[in-house]
């Protein structure tokens, strides 16, 4: 029986079922809409669209790299709870995301999980992670990720078993395991500092024109009657100190704080004998953004065991 648009309407309907799984159900039980809720339900489908609505804030950041530090991946996952963003299957499937990425095309988490899943190319990623989301028992979501090619090396960082992930992609004249540290001393700076761009040079001119302006009503609000070339004096000095605060190469290097990122960098490029340049830097921390919900530790227990 041929499977028509109005059937995985109305099973779509029926079930809140991804699209493609309706169209897989239908085609499965030969366009029979009971049998194909059936389908649905025993392969996980079904129970998890119920589950789709739960906040899923919790979870993994990953970060891997190919073996030739040329490539890598960071990818968030959520979860509803810290707990299943523990267990070893989830983190496993967080992983088995992270390769998948590493070898795909896609642009964007919509392409990602229309793409056969790597590990079973009969299902998509959207399949896996509903499979996932069956076995596990909770709201799953692959939120964001992010790929760089490095002409140069790649180095990555995991922070606190997934709270953070980093990637530094540097110029270098050789990627070696040398190097690779150097950037990974890097990665653990963003991590920890947390900085907004590489350089000054990447600071939107609007956005300094605004802090001025604000720094400069702050400071004559604080020093009534100073004259304005002090004014401005003090806004210079605020607004560069604001800056060593949000850009990398500015910031304090976390290991040694008589150098500079920046001079941390120049002085391990000298000692390698390659020139290390940072291009650029991606830094996920999990939940960022996402309202996280309220639940106590011998709720969130129960739930697991099915009390």
């Amino acid at each position: 029986m041929a499977v028509t648009a109005q059937m995985v309407k109305e099973l779509r309907e029926m079930t809140g079922a991804g699209m493609m799984d309706c169209k897989k159900a239908l085609t499965e039980t030969n366009g029979d809409i009971e049998k194909a809720v059936d389908y649905l339900r025993e392969n996980g489908m079904a129970k998890a669209a119920k589950k789709a609505g739960r906040i899923a804030a919790e979870g993994i950041s990953f970060v891997t790299l190919s073996a030739d530090w040329k490539y890598a991946v960071a990818v968030e996952v959520n979860s509803e709870t810290d707990f299943v963003a523990k267990n070893a299957e989830f983190k496993t499937f967080v992983e088995d995301v992270a390769n998948h990425i590493l070898a795909s095309s896609a642009k964007d988490v919509e392409a990602l999980l229309a793409e056969p899943w790597a590990k079973d190319n009969s299902n998509t990623v959207e399949q896996a992670l509903a499979s996932k989301i069956a076995t596990i028992g909770e709201n799953l979501k692959i939120r964001r990720f992010e790929k760089i090619e490095s002409a140069g090396a790649v180095a990555a960082y995991d922070h606190m078993n997934g709270k953070i992930g980093v990637l530094v992609n540097a110029e270098a004249d050789g990627a070696n395991a040398k190097v690779i540290t150097v950037l990974k001393d890097v990665a653990m700076q963003v991590a920890a500092l947390n900085p907004k761009y590489v350089s000054r040079d990447e600071v939107d001119q609007d956005y300094i024109a605004h802090e001025t302006e604000v720094l400069k009503t702050q400071a004559r609000l604080e020093n009534p009657g100073k004259p304005e070339n002090i004014i401005e004096q003090m806004v210079k000095g605020r607004l560069a100190k604001e800056l060593r605060e949000i850009c990398l190469l500015d910031q304090a290097f976390v290991k040694d704080g008589d150098l500079t990122v920046a001079q941390y960098l120049e002085k391990m490029s000298k000692e390698l004998g390659s020139n290390i340049t940072v291009k650029n830097f991606v830094r996920f921390e999990t939940g960022e953004g996402l309202e996280k919900k309220q639940e106590n530790f011998a709720d969130e227990v129960a739930k697991q065991m099915g009390m």
